[in-house]
């Protein structure tokens, strides 16, 4: 049986560009925003992990020629010296600081076969489209440069590891444009590697926080491969794809927040008056921040509510008992008619970090009725959830702070 982690050779920017190299995630910025930013600034990932950027605006983000031109930006950072690669496999420390807040994790390649077997576990459903893309973006440039984001319960001693490993100076400590702080460290020590190796192996699972869609074509493009290889062994890099694995009690999950526009035919009173049947509706003075499990705010005609679902709805089941399951069918399907938030036109949803005065313009602006503020989802349900081998609905996690695009690639050769 393989390892659940294991170390490798991270293509990496050399320390005195790192800034100019990292980016934000490829799928938290369109393709007119990621133009904006790139612009007078040629090392950026963004040339790689968006490329479009470089060809006429009217270029589909999924025509061939993007992803070829993905590659050759790749590569001419490397010619350049830009980007370099390790010549041993190391773990590298992963520490993210947003505000107040600091998680540190491990930066690792993960096991497809474990992932396969379902000890690296997910708790979305994937887009075959979405996946098609990264498949053709990992081909293309034989390599994975967005990492996938794991959770793993918070364990003392490889917390131990990670504390020491970080008294010494980083390769990499960089400010991101929203003022996230991306410090690396190498770790390229046999000792504590394979002590890490050990520890994280003897653990039952690891958990998807973000990025099913990389993972999953990750799984696809080692199946491609091991197809086309004769002298498939399973140790090759391509068996193998790109993380970082926080643990559990250090990672933030933000809410995530709903908006509909119309009340479906009702008045406001009459909507009200029908959602107090599954829930205690309470006027407020100012916003109403949700403060925990089963609590919600409702902002409508310029006036904040909190909801209190009565208790005896409230399930057992690990999914039915979500925040967002429960705002689903009691309230948002029933009342809203919103049967399938995935495809209907009249809701959108709104990430935590954007805070709750957003919700409140949207509604003011009259481009949405109502909306809904939710308290977040906690590791330890979405760990429950994956545990029991179900999905969470969608839209259901907003994870800050994001990794950066950049600073860390693994090569498939």
């Amino acid at each position: 049986m393989s390892t659940l982690i294991r170390p490798f050779r991270a293509l990496r920017p050399v320390p005195e560009q790192a800034a100019a190299v990292a980016a934000p995630p490829y799928d938290v910025l369109n393709s007119a925003e990621a133009r904006t930013r790139a612009a007078g600034r040629p090392f950026s990932f963004l040339h790689i992990s968006k490329p479009e950027i470089d060809l006429p605006e009217d270029t589909d983000p999924y025509a061939a020629e993007v992803y070829a031109k993905g590659a050759a930006n790749l590569h001419a950072l490397i010619e350049a010296g830009v980007l370099i690669r390790d010549r041993k496999p190391c773990y590298y420390i992963y520490r993210l600081q947003m505000g107040e807040h600091v998680q540190t994790g491990i930066a690792c390649v993960g096991s497809v076969a474990e992932y396969d077997r379902n000890r690296i576990r997910k708790h979305e459903f994937t887009r075959p489209d979405k996946e098609d893309d990264r498949v053709r973006q990992i081909s293309a440039l034989n390599a994975q440069t967005g990492p996938v984001l794991l959770a793993y319960r918070a364990n003392t001693a490889l917390g131990a590891i990670i504390s020491t490993a970080t008294q010494g100076a980083p390769f990499c400590d960089v400010v991101a444009d929203d003022g996230v702080r991306h410090t690396l460290w190498i770790l390229d020590e046999e000792l504590p590697i394979r002590r890490i190796t050990q520890i994280v192996n003897a653990m039952e699972a690891l958990y998807i926080a973000d990025g099913h869609h990389r993972s999953a074509s990750a799984s696809r493009v080692a199946a491609q491969r091991a197809a086309a290889n004769p002298r498939h062994d399973g140790d090759e890099d391509y068996n193998h794809f790109l993380c970082v694995a926080f643990p559990h009690d250090e990672m933030r999950i933000l809410d995530y927040n709903r908006l509909v526009k119309d009340l479906h035919g009702q008045a406001a009173k009459d909507f009200l008056a029908r959602i107090s049947r599954q829930f205690t509706v309470t006027a407020v003075a100012g916003q109403a921040r949700p403060g925990r499990v089963g609590q919600f705010g409702l902002y409508l005609d310029k006036r904040w509510y909190q909801l209190d679902i009565k208790p005896e709805l409230i399930p057992a089941d690990p999914v039915a008992s979500l925040d967002v399951s429960l705002l689903q069918e009691h309230l948002l399907a029933p009342v809203l008619g919103i049967g399938d938030p995935r495809r209907d036109k009249r809701i959108d949803f709104v990430g935590g970090i954007r805070g709750l005065s957003e919700l409140e313009r949207r509604v003011d602006s009259g481009e949405m009725a109502v909306a809904f503020a939710l308290f977040p989802t906690s590791l330890e349900a979405l760990m429950a959830v994956a545990d029991a081998n179900q999905v969470m609905p969608p839209k259901s996690t907003w994870f800050e702070p994001k990794l950066a695009d950049g600073l860390l690639s693994h090569l498939l050769d």
